[in-house]
């Protein structure tokens, strides 16, 4: 296989059939050994983490599948860590999609003198930021997208309603065991004319509490697979 691209939490390869592998990594985002999905540098490395990144992002992808929501998943090898899907076109360099239910994290650092941590963003608020680590991953909006011709505002709107619906999506299936989405980070492409969900839906990528502790990605993944 083609290594196409090293990511801090995945290996990109090209297969011969024209679709690509996804090589899935224990390293997590996050900062001074402690998890945080905000973060935009590898923080961690939390063994077996990779494959229950995997597992999770077959479970909800299946999910989405049977809710009619188009994504770029074809089909994964747990034990190797792998998951082959569909090519997509990332927007610009890539660009990040956070859909926040809860305030914390970056928003705090950002918005913290107009909002309290742990306040709750009634109906979600979605974000985007270029993936770029040495800019710390800059925020950017749909009219800048637009403008700097990475995205219209039609393919934004179609990227939104997505991520909202995602997310609820998610969110309520965490809810039946007891636990609340605070955030979640998502990746689109661009394939056949269509913005489609590519990259995981992984432990990794939300920030889930349980009575109002966070839960570690490798203890979410055991409570969502082993119910």
């Amino acid at each position: 296989m083609e290594l196409i691209y090293t990511g801090k939490t995945k290996d990109v390869f090209k297969l011969e059939n024209g679709n690509v592998m996804l090589k899935f990594k224990d390293d997590c985002t996050g900062k001074d050994g402690v998890f945080d999905p905000g973060e935009n540098s590898v923080g961690l490395t939390i063994e077996g983490i990779g494959k229950a990144n995997l597992q999770t992002s077959v479970y909800y992808f299946e999910m989405l599948k049977a809710a009619g929501i188009k994504t770029h998943y074809v089909s994964a090898n747990v034990e190797d860590a792998t998951m082959e899907v569909l090519p997509g076109k990332v927007f610009g360099h890539g660009l990040e999609v956070i859909c926040r239910l809860v305030a914390t994290g970056s928003f705090i650092r950002r918005y913290g003198e107009y909002i309290a941590d742990g306040t709750p963003l009634e109906g979600g608020y979605v974000e985007c930021t270029f993936k770029n680590d040495e800019k710390g991953d800059p925020l950017v909006t749909a009219e800048g997208l637009a403008a700097l011709g990475i995205m219209s505002e039609e393919l934004f709107k179609s990227m939104k309603e997505q991520t909202l619906k995602i997310t609820k999506i998610v969110a309520d299936d965490l809810k039946t065991i007891g636990l609340d989405l605070w955030d979640i980070k998502f990746e689109f492409g661009y394939n056949n004319g269509e913005v489609i969900l590519i990259d995981e839906i992984a432990s990794g990528n939300m920030r889930v509490y349980k009575e109002g502790t966070i839960v570690d990605p490798v203890e979410l993944t055991k409570l969502i697979l082993n119910r």
